[in-house]
């Protein structure tokens, strides 16, 4: 696995681009990860609603719960399905959409310092998350950290950077898993 930082775009990653982004801030890098899990819809797996629904193109009508996210414009730099597949939606020098109102390493605007990484999957869920996740995931962010150094270990959970707000990745994502 190799990142192009030029692009933004690591090479293994199936891509598809997401109009849910825009520039950083001048002279801005990342300098943090925060790790968020989703399903659509909730609590089922597989399928393409993750996708489309990161590209605006998530069908409404096609279930209930859809409709409660008509309005919601947001990204995340990749996922990782269940299978271990990586999917990129924003270069790694953007800035995706992904934190909303945060707070981490005492700035807010987490978005702009930081890349999300979602894992296909439920904060509820107790079957977790798969070793096949996982290991993409310390496979990502090794590579992550090679060319942001500021990375370190700024591994953080949504509900770490919004406490009350956000739940994710949840209780049965097993931190003890994660390279750092």
């Amino acid at each position: 696995m190799k990142l192009n930082v030029q692009l933004g775009i690591v090479d293994q990653a199936r891509w598809l681009e997401s109009p849910n982004c825009d520039a950083r801030p001048d002279n801005e890098v990342p300098s943090a990860i925060i790790v968020h899990c989703i399903s659509l819809p909730p609590g089922e797996y597989g399928g393409d609603h993750i996708e489309r629904f990161f590209q605006n193109k998530l069908a409404v009508h096609e279930h209930d719960y859809f409709a409660s996210m008509a309005h919601l414009r947001v990204s995340s730099h990749f996922l990782l399905r269940r299978d271990g597949e990586l999917v990129q939606f924003v270069a790694t020098n953007k800035r995706a959409w992904h934190a909303g109102e945060s707070q981490c390493l005492q700035r807010a605007s987490v978005n702009d310092f930081s890349i999300g990484i979602e894992l296909e999957g439920l904060d509820t869920d107790s079957n977790g998350f798969t070793n096949d996740q996982y290991r993409s995931f310390n496979e990502l962010i090794t590579e992550l950290r090679q060319h942001y150094p500021k990375i370190t270990n700024n591994i953080f959970a949504h509900s770490d950077i919004a406490p009350g707000r956000k739940p994710d990745p949840g209780p049965f994502f097993d931190w003890l898993q994660v390279n750092f």
